[in-house]
């Protein structure tokens, strides 16, 4: 058991070193943390993938991370982690910016019971887990919006859109060929509000073989 957690402390600050991501040893050592809590929840709630190809702490954590190449989170800063699962991409995110503001959701009652006690645990201040589907959100609004590998972009785009400040983003972690779900997208936005009025694909495969057709997708308004 140590030996494992040595070996993922060192594997997550050595990647994110190689990426020029910025995070103390205390934040590591939190993230590795959660690792294990989440290696241990599976077992018992169908989180993620129990038939991996990669370390959890690449392909779940890391990969979490990368969102910070391609976007700084601020000072109180809204964030919404949009089908949360298992708290990713949101609960790595929460740690690494104490200062922002996550709300994660997710429409599975046993995934958004485990995350709270995941939360709980890790003393996560600035993270709130919430069953329900976004559909009944109201009366909030966010600056972000994150979701990985959920549904389609076109209709992650049609959630947020009324759930975005005026300057707000969706970012998403996804894989394989986007380029219909991109053009979908934006034909979509010309009659919802004008969002997405823009789509950035940002490929992540270079990082590391685990992350083969992998990309980050930003829409704007």
């Amino acid at each position: 058991m140590m030996e494992q957690l040595n070996d993922n402390l060192t594997t997550l600050q050595t990647l994110c070193a190689e990426q020029a991501i910025e995070i103390d040893s205390l934040t590591i050592k939190q993230l590795v943390h959660y690792s294990e809590c989440l290696e241990k929840w599976n077992k018992k709630i169908n989180l993620i993938s129990r038939k991996e190809d990669a370390p959890l702490i690449i392909k779940h954590i890391f990969h979490s991370l990368l969102i910070t190449l391609y976007h700084s989170f601020k000072k109180g800063e809204q964030v919404l982690d949009l089908g949360t699962g298992g708290g990713l991409p949101g609960i790595p995110l929460a740690i690494a910016f104490p200062q922002s503001h996550f709300l994660l959701v997710d429409a599975t009652g046993k995934k958004i019971t485990a995350c709270k006690e995941m939360i709980k645990e890790l003393g996560i201040n600035n993270a709130i887990a919430k069953h329900t589907r976004v559909e009944e959100l109201r009366g909030v609004a966010f600056d972000t919006v994150l979701s990985r590998q959920v549904t389609s972009l076109d209709k992650l785009c049609a959630y947020s859109g009324r759930l975005l400040k005026p300057k707000g983003i969706l970012i998403c972690l996804k894989g394989g060929n986007l380029e219909a779900e991109i053009a979908k997208a934006l034909d979509l936005g010309k009659v919802h509000n004008g969002f997405p009025s823009k789509i950035e694909q940002h490929p992540i495969h270079t990082i590391s073989p685990f992350f083969s057709e992998k990309q980050i997708v930003i829409a704007y308004r």
